[in-house]
């Protein structure tokens, strides 16, 4: 089953979490398949994912309501399986675009933007407007836990946590796990993007022609030096084994691949633990505990420390490799 959908996905088992192998993977199947029976385009899926997404991130908001916190758990998950969906969806019927490309880019980071917006409003004293706020949780009486005592500060945690925390763990691990996919299957079974190639492209292109394409390319290019710009061991060795084998990875002889993937393969747990599905766990826990603060202090205490190993390893096997070439 796992080698059915790794071949479908074109990604390989090395990179893939057990849960989605078991659930996300399967469910977004049957989800692609049902869409393209109804002629549903990639794109629209995707979209509907991110309105589920902010849906749930809305329902985070309510206090002491655990019914809006289960819909709001629930449809983050709905949202998750749409995302699996939308990129199955595009290789079934081969409707890929550079639309497409740059709404499933930017997805998470819009729907993951709302969560941490309505969980700080949620602990900072910011009624919502026409009496929702009582209307809502008279529905599910349940006494209050904040009240708002947070106040501005816990905006600042958000922010250390999203910006400091979130936002530089996910665009390590999606590198890494590009890497090792560049290592073992060569630049068709990967996304490692080249910076300086990006910007190329990106001037290349008018602002007439696809204003939202232009737009995503000035933040792609921008994420992607930022990936370059924290893994210096890597661009060295890339650029030897460029020097000495050849442009193409493809080149590289076999021993040092299985050097490499021996090596990067027991960081790729790691690569996981920051994705998607432990910091949806995370959050989920929570909420259901009615601490949301809790998850901010999960990403800055337990997922930073993560990366930072993560990284550490990571440049220390590329030092080595480069060093035996």
């Amino acid at each position: 089953m796992a080698d059915k959908i790794n071949s479908l996905n074109g990604k390989s088992q090395d990179t893939e979490e057990w849960f989605d192998l078991v659930f996300t993977r399967p469910l977004g199947q049957m989800w692609a398949n049902l869409f393209a029976r109804l002629g549903v385009h990639p794109n629209v899926v995707t979209i509907l994912g991110i309105i589920l997404g902010v849906m749930a991130a809305f329902c985070y908001y309510f206090e002491g309501n655990y019914s809006m916190t289960l819909l709001g758990i629930f449809l983050l998950v709905w949202a998750n399986l749409y995302d699996s969906a939308d990129g199955q969806l595009a290789r079934m019927t081969g409707q890929k675009s550079s639309l497409g490309r740059a709404l499933d880019g930017a997805s998470a980071d819009v729907i993951f933007f709302a969560v941490y917006f309505f969980i700080s409003l949620r602990l900072s004293p910011q009624p919502l407007p026409f009496g929702m706020d009582e209307a809502v949780r008279s529905a599910d009486p349940i006494p209050h836990v904040t009240d708002g005592t947070f106040g501005i500060w816990i905006w600042l945690l958000a922010a250390i946590s999203g910006f400091g925390g979130h936002s530089r763990q996910c665009q390590l691990a999606d590198y890494y796990r590009n890497i090792h996919l560049w290592f073992i299957k060569g630049e068709s079974g990967s996304e490692l993007d080249n910076s300086s190639a990006l910007l190329e492209e990106y001037n290349d292109m008018e602002w007439k022609d696809g204003f939202i394409m232009k737009l995503y390319m000035f933040f792609y290019t921008r994420y992607t030096h930022a990936q370059e710009s924290r893994t210096p061991a890597f661009q060295c060795l890339k650029a030897r084994l460029q020097q000495k084998f050849g442009a193409s990875s493809a080149d590289i002889p076999e021993e040092i691949r299985k050097e490499f993937r021996a090596g990067s393969l027991p960081l790729m747990k790691y690569t996981n633990i920051l994705t998607f599905n432990c910091r949806a766990f995370s959050l989920y826990f929570s909420l259901l505990l009615m601490m949301p603060w809790l998850y901010f202090v999960i990403e800055i205490f337990v997922f930073t420390p993560i990366c930072w190993q993560m990284q550490v390893r990571h440049e220390k096997l590329c030092r080595k490799i480069c060093a035996e070439i």
